[in-house]
């Protein structure tokens, strides 16, 4: 249980504090709703730029880590398709050096010629090693816009190319730095031993300044239903041939989510799960499998798959992953199966609810999500999941018009 409190700025930030008696560190944790499906289809790769640019310095912090180093804190922050998070861990006694330096990036960022000169090196340098020269790296470049015909899901966080990057202008990147770097467009939560009071003061001292200079978001193009089956073939030097299902499923914030989340736990969570019994341990088709869910805030993806064994044709691995998948729409799930899912979950949001850090993260995702509450009551929305539901959401999830087969095959 997370006790927080809510406030929101007449800027338009919504602040959200927890105390947390049990430490003496402290945190800060800011959340811009801006990620890679903000971005113009022809200037991609922009929200992960900034999550670089972020840390170049800002007018009166000319050298963003120093401060926090003298803090004795931590940082770092990370970009997804739907937003880009910061954080920041200090002792107590130092909390208003976090404070102070996320208000001067939201508000003063120094934007020049030579730090964004930098920062693009470092994002392409990036792009080549992780996702053009690694094995695999290129999976999701080529199979995000397979499934996406027209939303911005069809591009990964890092972006199309090099070249958008490359080709970026100062005056790009200062007007997607105005356009979503601004108080309306953030969420910080604040967690620490502190009285509640003090933390909205500490926070109102240094963001309550700041003029928003919020515009309109743009409305995202829907992505059309699936209407068939759909394959894509890759090859390349890779050490495995890999098999993927992908079915397109609902929104982060639908009551079906903790359900299609849940059906992935049980076909892969764990050597004991349903895909590594039958697929790795009792065929010995794959080496390892895995199913998991996007959770993205826009209807996502749900991928099962993984890497075929030596020897092993990959269109019989992918018809075995088909009929374990198939098998959860016409069996029912045991409840001792369930059961050990749900506590296997709930064990693991009691583990990210220990670190003050952890807690201040949760507050700002699902405050994001449009009920921090939730944040609370997940546990008991897993717990409520049954086997019919299960059945049900299978059926509709794997269903033959909604599933892609990618195979990555080995040369």
């Amino acid at each position: 249980m997370i006790e927080y409190r809510r406030k929101v700025l007449s800027n338009g930030l919504v602040v959200l504090a927890h105390r947390d008696r049990a430490t003496s560190m402290a945190a800060t944790n800011i959340i811009y709703k801006v990620g890679a499906r903000d971005e113009d289809p022809d200037h991609t790769g922009f929200a992960h730029l900034f999550e670089h640019l972020m840390f170049s310095g800002s007018r009166n912090a000319p050298s963003f880590d120093m401060p926090v180093q003298m803090a004795s804190g931590e940082n770092n922050a990370f970009t997804n398709n739907d937003y880009t998070d910061f954080y920041i861990t200090v002792p107590k006694d130092n909390i208003d050096t976090a404070l102070w330096l996320e208000s001067d990036r939201m508000t003063d960022l120094d934007i020049n010629a030579s730090s964004l000169d930098v920062q693009k090196k470092v994002v392409i340098e990036e792009f080549n090693e992780r996702y053009l020269n690694k094995p695999y790296g290129d999976l999701w470049l080529k199979l995000r816009p397979f499934l996406y015909s027209v939303h911005p899901y069809g591009w990964p966080t890092i972006g199309k190319s090099p070249d958008h990057i490359r080709n970026a202008t100062l005056g790009m990147v200062r007007d997607f730095y105005d356009r979503y770097y601004h108080p309306s467009n953030a969420i910080i939560a604040v967690a620490g031993d502190y009285d509640y009071d003090e933390m909205f003061d500490m926070v109102e001292s240094r963001f309550g300044h700041i003029t928003d200079r919020g515009s309109e978001k743009k409305v995202l193009p829907v992505e059309p239903a699936q209407t068939e089956s759909r394959e894509l073939v890759i090859e390349g030097d890779v050490p495995a041939s890999l098999v993927y299902a992908v079915f397109h499923m609902c929104p982060r914030a639908d009551d079906r989510f903790v359900v299609c989340d849940t059906l992935s736990d049980l076909l892969s969570g764990g050597t004991s799960s349903r895909l590594y019994r039958s697929l790795v341990k009792g065929e010995a088709l794959f080496t390892s499998v895995n199913a998991y869910v996007t959770g993205d805030l826009d209807p996502g993806l749900f991928v099962a798959g993984g890497h075929v064994s030596d020897g092993v044709d990959p269109k019989k691995a992918c018809d075995a992953l088909m009929r374990q998948l198939r098998a959860m729409c016409e069996e029912r799930v045991g409840e001792y199966e369930l059961t050990k899912v749900q506590n296997k979950f709930e064990a693991n949001t009691l583990f990210g609810e220990v670190n003050v850090m952890d807690k201040a993260m949760n507050l700002c995702f699902y405050e994001m999500l449009g009920d921090v509450s939730l944040v609370n009551r997940e546990v008991s929305l897993y717990r409520s999941v049954t086997p019919e539901a299960i059945t049900e959401t299978a059926r509709e999830l794997f269903a033959d018009n909604n599933v892609t087969l990618l195979y990555y095959l080995k040369k």
